[in-house]
């Protein structure tokens, strides 16, 4: 069993009776005891003084006056004294008015207890003493080595596992980072014992730990180190042959080696520094710890971490990776480690990706999530990792889980190095990782050392615990009594059990089993450097300080007892220079730290299908690494390396985005650009880039081809038009005396089919290739055409809202209702429209001119401005404005009266065509400005061309296809109320009389339109009826009646 923790210090003279104590000649006198009751002396106790001959007095009165007391019914004062008859001594009595009887009973009790009390305390040392006695057990926390000098040592035994509050944080044994360094230094220790020229006359002891690779459980054991610094231990009481139990103290630890991790160095160092107990870690190699001002009392004999991130930034600078993503684990050795790799990336323009940390009690999650992040960069294949080889395990776990092997290229630190254990049973998931390892030579002589070790099966031992013996079936073989997690080693390596009561399915271990797969560890070499380096350090000490007993058996001289100075030991410690083991110097610089040397190995597979190990280069200040002897999964060499960049090289026409020095996005150049120094710059406009995107060309100005389908369609929309236009005017000639024809007003029906015809037309001359001669007809045609439209629309609509609207009174003729008044009034608008163009031509006279509205264009067009032209569409849209008032004042007129409902329907909807065009065109006027390539030039001359046509052709289907349907497919209703025998081709020969209304008695009955197909007209009025019927023409011949429409009142 441990020792107690809970430990009592005793006062040397009061811990067993066996031996007597003298008897003192002076008493103290004083009511308060001496010591504490853990066993410090009180400091402010009164010294004793000596007898006098008053005290002689005192006592003999005393004496007389006990002899006469015979009860007492007193009970004792709370300070009552004590008196030690053995020792003679007496504190002060009770105050006098107590009897002599009390006070004697009082003193009897006091010598009783006095004397149970050292039994009572040696009887739980005996129950201690056995536990000693029994130690090296399984389980037990030590390993303890007796020696005139004794160096502490901390290892990872065991792995460490996230246990309950309590609980010990212990796992499995790992077999090679700490049982084979711990059997390095036990072996070191007896090839120094045996060494006549090193520390003669003297050996070294040890006291050895477990992390349990946790740096909280390591410093709760560390506290053993110091123990004998601070008081006694009743461990260190020695009983022997059922003795009573004497006190051996224990020598104090002179120097620790150890620890391996950083973060448990760090723990460790702490603690060690406010003792002055000097430290030598192999394989601490955190940058935190050169900082002396903290860890004063810290060495190593491994480079730190800024050494070995040095050279890992040149490894892969030789490989040309310049993208890659790191993994560290939690704490000082991992974080520094990437911090220090990150920092020395920007000198070589190398990019992370990606930084990934592993917590402390990672699960198995953690690590699928850290996977899948450092996936998603999938041009990052190559990881640099500071990571412990358990949490090394998990990581290739989780990538294998993910199925991502042979995606990542891992770069190991120290950490990793050369060990078995992170690769094994996934060493597909490793092939072609690098690793980095401080510079070592195989440890001569440990390995059949090691191999040899077999565990204890009963008492060979024979209650030896500080050194082997041999085994008595193997010859060559020894007995491991030393190690008390041997046996757990043993058990665990084998899959065997040493339980008496286990099942019959499990395998007992017999101890004759052999190790296999067994390769010595890669930090052997270091913990034998480490502890000779603390050896050297107390040799020298030695050597200064007892110089008269050099080559005497008493070497170590009272000046180094028990344990040599701290601060001394710590001077000829960092000055130590010295051959080591692997045939390489030992020495430390002004930090403790000793000097960066690296192998660089690569796990590789080989042609027989094994995986191991194999150098390829080392680092010494700068790297010498064989690209050549490289291997990887897609061959042998430079030309397999795997590829690790953020971006490839850009192709033509594009520039490096850097995010980083060494990262960048390619980004194309505009159309109109080309690449320079990675810099994108402008052709001018109409240029474009050549061929190689190094210059600019000319570029041969466009025009909108006709083939185009943003020309096509309002050609062949204008086409139709134009076809439908001439097949109206033949008709409305053919059929120029009908009835209909005649009531639907012919000469401003010939104006309105002229314009319609122009607004077609004006598709060809807007699509043509642009000339000063085609561009003075488009600035004349684009307002002219559409003027003749809706001047005699509106000269229509305001006649027919004059005539109903006339007040009833009135019988006297509207004035400039003619048809020529009518005429008149239409061109007088036109006119208007055409001074206008006139004048606009004068001002800015036509021509042509090349724009670029986008990227790698040059288009010929005519020059007009976008004010211009909104100007000349202004007097259009108020026209357009005025026309529809008017249909919408009409609309309320006799209902047999159809003529206005078509006008006001005509005008709605070219209203609703403007009311689109116009934002469609002006809205991508600088479109072009934009990144697309839209055609915006095409889509504003598509829609000016398309709104025309569309505009003439609602004026053409609601107001002329109802009259040329009649007169094509309903002859019948061609003809004059009463004359249905009259021919289609109008009236007889002759016969050109206009007819004239009159509205007697205010507004009358309108007569219901011709182009309305009714069959019968209404009643007229009885005075018109009349009138009518009297009519006659010059011939003689009585005028026949018709049915006069609104828009003939007067005869030509």
């Amino acid at each position: 069993m441990p020792p107690i923790r809970g430990r009592a210090s005793l006062a040397p003279d009061s811990v067993c009776p066996a031996v007597p104590a003298p008897r003192s000649s002076f008493r103290v006198v004083t009511n308060k005891p001496p010591f504490f009751e853990d066993g410090n002396p009180r400091h402010d106790a009164p010294r004793p003084r000596l007898r006098t001959k008053k005290d002689k007095k005192r006592k003999r009165e005393r004496k007389r006056e006990r002899a006469n007391e015979k009860s007492s019914s007193f009970p004792p004062p709370p300070h009552s004294a004590v008196v030690d008859v053995s020792n003679d001594v007496a504190l002060p009595g009770p105050p006098a008015e107590v009897s002599t009887a009390s006070r004697k009973n009082t003193a009897t009790l006091k010598m009783s207890l006095h004397r149970i009390l050292p039994w009572m305390w040696c009887f739980l040392i005996t129950s201690e003493c056995y536990n000693i006695k029994n130690r090296g057990e399984d389980g037990s926390k030590l390993i303890r080595i007796d020696g005139g000098i004794i160096l502490g040592g901390i290892f990872p035994m065991h792995e460490q596992v996230a246990g309950s509050i309590g609980q010990s944080p212990c796992g499995a044994v790992k077999e090679e980072k700490g049982m084979q360094r711990l059997e390095a230094m036990l072996y070191v220790l007896d090839e120094i014992n045996n060494d006549t020229k090193l520390l003669p006359n003297t050996t070294l002891g040890a006291l050895i730990l477990d992390s349990c690779s946790s740096d909280t459980y390591a410093l709760d054991q560390s506290m053993e180190f110091v123990r004998s610094y601070m008081n006694q231990d009743i461990s260190e009481y020695k009983c022997e042959n059922g003795k009573m139990p004497t006190y051996v103290p224990h020598k104090p630890v002179t120097g620790v080696i150890g620890a391996a991790f950083s973060v448990v160095s760090i723990m460790v160092a702490n603690i060690l520094r406010l003792f002055k107990i000097p430290q030598v870690s192999y394989a601490s190699t955190s940058t935190e710890l050169s900082d002396k001002s903290r860890f004063e009392y810290f060495s190593r004999v491994v480079p730190p971490d800024n050494f070995q991130a040095q050279a890992i930034v040149e490894v892969i600078h030789l490989l040309g990776w310049k993208y890659v993503s790191t993994v560290a684990v939690e704490g000082e050795y991992g974080e520094k480690g990437i911090a220090k790799f990150i920092a020395l990336t920007a000198a070589y323009n190398i990019c992370v990706a990606v930084s990934e940390k592993i917590l402390r009690n990672s699960k198995t999650e953690d690590f699928d999530r850290i996977i899948e992040h450092l996936s998603s960069k999938h041009n990052a294949r190559g990881v640099i990792m500071f990571v412990d080889e358990d949490n090394i395990r998990k990581l290739l776990q989780a990538t294998v889980r993910a199925n991502r092997t042979g995606h990542f290229m891992w770069v190991g630190s120290d950490s990793w190095g050369a060990k078995v254990y992170p690769v094994r049973d996934q060493e597909f998931a490793a092939e072609g990782t690098i690793t980095i390892l401080p510079y070592r030579n195989a440890l001569q002589g440990f390995d059949d050392y090691y191999l040899s070790l077999r565990p204890r099966m009963g008492d060979e031992c024979r209650g030896q615990t500080e050194s082997n013996v041999p085994h008595e079936s193997l010859p060559g073989k020894m007995v491991n009594c030393r190690n008390i997690w041997f046996r757990e080693f043993w058990s665990q390596h084998h899959k065997c059990t040493f339980s008496v009561n286990a099942s019959s399915d499990v395998t007992r271990c017999t101890g004759m089993e052999d190790l296999v797969d067994y390769e010595q560890e890669g930090l052997v070499p270091f913990v034998v450097d480490a502890v000779y380096a603390m050896a050297h350090g107390v040799h020298d000490v030695i050597e200064e300080e007892c110089v008269n007993n050099i080559g005497t058996p008493h070497y170590l001289c009272e000046l180094i007892q028990p344990a040599p100075d701290g601060p001394l030991l710590l001077q000829h410690l960092r000055n130590v220079s010295f051959i080591g083991r692997q045939n390489t110097e030992i020495k430390f610089n002004a930090d403790g730290d000793a000097y960066g040397f690296y192998n660089i190995y690569q796990y590789q597979r080989k042609e027989d299908g094994r995986f191991d190990y194999t150098l390829i280069g080392h680092w010494k200040e700068k790297l010498t690494l064989d690209i050549n002897m490289t291997r990887w999964a897609t061959g042998v060499g430079e030309l397999h390396i795997p590829r690790s960049m953020c971006s490839d090289n850009c192709p033509m026409g594009h520039v490096r985005n850097f995010v980083e020095a060494c990262c960048w996005s390619c980004v194309a150049c505009r159309e109109d650009a080309y690449a320079y120094n990675d810099t994108c710059k402008n052709c001018n406009p109409g240029y474009a880039p050549n061929s190689t995107m190094t210059g600019c060309v000319k570029l041969t100005a466009e025009v909108i081809p006709w083939t185009s389908p943003w020309a096509l369609v309002p050609l062949i929309f204008a086409s139709i038009g134009i076809l439908s236009t001439l097949f109206t005017i033949v008709v409305f000639i053919r059929f120029n005396r009908t009835p209909v024809i005649m009531a639907s007003g012919r000469e401003l029906c010939y104006v309105l089919l002229v314009g319609i015809l122009l607004c077609y037309g004006m598709s060809f001359i807007i699509l043509s290739r642009p000339t000063t001669w085609n561009c003075t007809y488009l600035r004349i045609g684009l307002g002219l055409c559409l003027s003749i439209c809706y001047s005699a629309i509106l000269t229509k609509t305001n006649r027919i809202s004059r005539i109903f609207n006339q007040g009833t009174k009135k019988i006297k003729r509207l004035s400039y209702t003619s048809p020529k008044s009518q005429v008149m009034i239409a061109i007088g608008i036109t006119g208007i429209q055409l001074i206008g163009t006139i004048a606009w031509l004068v001002i800015e006279p036509p021509d042509t001119t090349e724009i670029h509205p986008y990227p790698l264009s040059a288009v010929l067009t005519c020059r007009v401005s976008t004010f211009s032209l909104m100007m000349s569409l202004v007097y259009n849209m108020f026209l357009i404005l005025m026309c529809t008032l008017y249909a919408f004042k009409t609309r309320k007129i006799p209902e047999d009266f159809n003529e206005a409902k078509y006008i006001g329907f005509t005008m709605y909807s070219t209203c609703i065509v403007w009311l689109a065009f116009v934002p469609i065109y002006f809205g991508t006027n600088n479109d072009y400005k934009s990144s697309g390539r839209l055609p915006t030039l095409q889509v504003q001359i598509a829609s000016m061309c398309m709104c025309i046509n569309i505009s003439a052709s609602v004026a053409l289907g609601c107001l002329f296809t109802p009259k040329v349907y009649l007169v094509l497919f309903q002859p019948f209703k061609n003809v004059r109320p009463g004359h249905p025998n009259m021919s289609r081709d109008g009236l007889q020969s002759g016969n050109r009389g206009m007819y004239s209304m009159r509205f007697a008695g205010g507004r009358s009955q309108t007569m219901q339109s011709v182009t309305s197909g009714s069959r019968s007209s209404p009643p007229m009025s009885r005075g018109a009826a009349a009138r009518a019927d009297e009519r006659k023409h010059a011939n003689g011949e009585t005028q026949a009646l018709a049915s006069p429409s609104v828009e003939e009142t007067s005869v030509s």
